[in-house]
């Protein structure tokens, strides 16, 4: 998966910039499909790589957490 995401990221990145330095008819249809590419592809591909053995509920602010943050942060002060 890893790989694949570097693949997908280097296609898009190259079709940017070939958009951006190529002078065609073509040119800005080859920017505006590696934008799409890079929001709609590669960065939920990535997010979902990154993401798909974490724990949601860690990450949320619930009042044991915030119990837990009081707790550490008083015992910071002594």
């Amino acid at each position: 998966m890893k790989y694949l995401i570097i693949i997908i990221f280097l296609l898009v990145f190259t079709s940017i910039i070939a958009g951006l330095v190529i002078d065609t008819s073509y040119s800005q249809k080859l920017i505006g499909f590696g934008v799409m590419g890079l929001f709609f592809v590669a960065f939920p591909l990535f997010a979902y790589y990154r993401w798909k053995d974490k724990n949601i509920k860690d990450y949320m602010i619930t009042k044991e957490n915030l119990e837990e943050m009081r707790k550490s942060q008083e015992e910071k002060k002594y």
